[in-house]
């Protein structure tokens, strides 16, 4: 590392938690390279589809009224 970077480190750490985040976002996007095109619609349709993966796997609700019935039910046989 440089001399300056300690220092520039030392007066990035003096930042504000968003104003860190903002330089650190653009240091990394200065040695990311460009953008690919593609990556948002890709990123989209594979949170799309773990949603609708999660929701195949996930049990329904049970109706309120059966919850109280089996409430009601227990109370009942104490």
């Amino acid at each position: 590392m440089s001399s300056a970077a300690p220092k520039l480190l030392d007066q990035a750490l003096a930042l504000s938690e968003e104003e860190r985040l903002t330089l650190a976002s653009e240091l990394i996007a200065s040695v990311d390279g460009p953008a690919d095109g593609g990556w948002d619609d890709a990123w989209q349709a594979e949170l799309l589809r773990r949603e609708q993966a999660a929701a195949a796997r996930a049990e329904p609700a049970p109706e309120w009224s059966a919850v109280r019935a089996r409430i009601l039910a227990k109370l009942a046989a104490r």
